[in-house]
């Protein structure tokens, strides 16, 4: 088994995929052409209450993080403010690069311009999961939820774990599109994260970065 990374590698990777990870769902988010569940759910919940698409990511990654708090059934302060704090700064880049976007024009670009973009930022977002995944500090709640599911409800059948996961933000799509009459962010680029989500994180984690191992912690101290 490889050893783990100097701590230094592994904040590195962190910070770099915590931004990488939100121009990808920007660019996706840029494009309308879909953009992953939890991600069009927080569009969707944006238009309904009026606030930034960061705003609402931030609030409904606050109410994740205690969510997986009752779900692991213990206090974990470094897991819960860990998360809290990714999804601060997360909210705060994907607003940052969603306004570029619009400033560059992406959402009036030709259709095929702008399918081929969606699909770009997927594989961008999930390279990114795949750096701060096996940095192994802190994590996007939702990503941390579909760990929890897997390991402790579901005996580790990750397409299992996924598609539980998924539920949420579909229900929460289905109840704003009845308040706005409009669905945003659900298209093709949906329908082809929710096909290959895991496939391109399994790629990214043999072929980027090589240096840069899966780091599992290590129990030495009761937490």
């Amino acid at each position: 088994m490889n050893a783990n990374n100097s701590m230094t590698t592994r904040v590195f990777a962190l910070l770099l995929g915590l931004v990488v990870n939100a121009f990808g769902n920007g660019l996706t988010v840029a494009t309308n052409m879909g953009a992953a569940p939890w991600t069009a759910a927080e569009v969707n919940l944006a238009y309904l209450t009026h606030l930034s698409v960061g705003m609402v990511m931030f609030i409904v990654g606050v109410l994740v993080a205690v969510a997986n708090q009752l779900l692991i059934r213990q206090w974990d302060k470094w897991r819960f403010f860990g998360e809290v704090a990714f999804i601060a700064g997360f909210s705060y880049f994907i607003d940052v690069f969603i306004a570029f976007f619009s400033w560059v024009g992406i959402p009036h670009w030709p259709l095929l311009v702008r399918i081929v973009l969606c699909f770009t930022g997927v594989v961008i977002f999930c390279a990114a999961i795949s750096l701060y995944q096996r940095a192994n500090l802190i994590m996007h709640p939702n990503d941390d939820t579909t760990n929890i599911l897997r390991f402790i409800y579901f005996k580790g059948r990750v397409v299992v774990a996924q598609l539980v996961n998924f539920l949420v933000p579909l229900v929460a799509i289905i109840v704003t599109v009845v308040f706005t009459h409009h669905v945003y962010s659900v298209n093709i680029g949906t329908v082809f994260c929710l096909l290959c989500n895991g496939p391109l994180i399994g790629i990214a984690d043999r072929h980027l970065w090589h240096g840069l191992h899966h780091n599992f912690r290590v129990k030495n101290e009761k937490d």
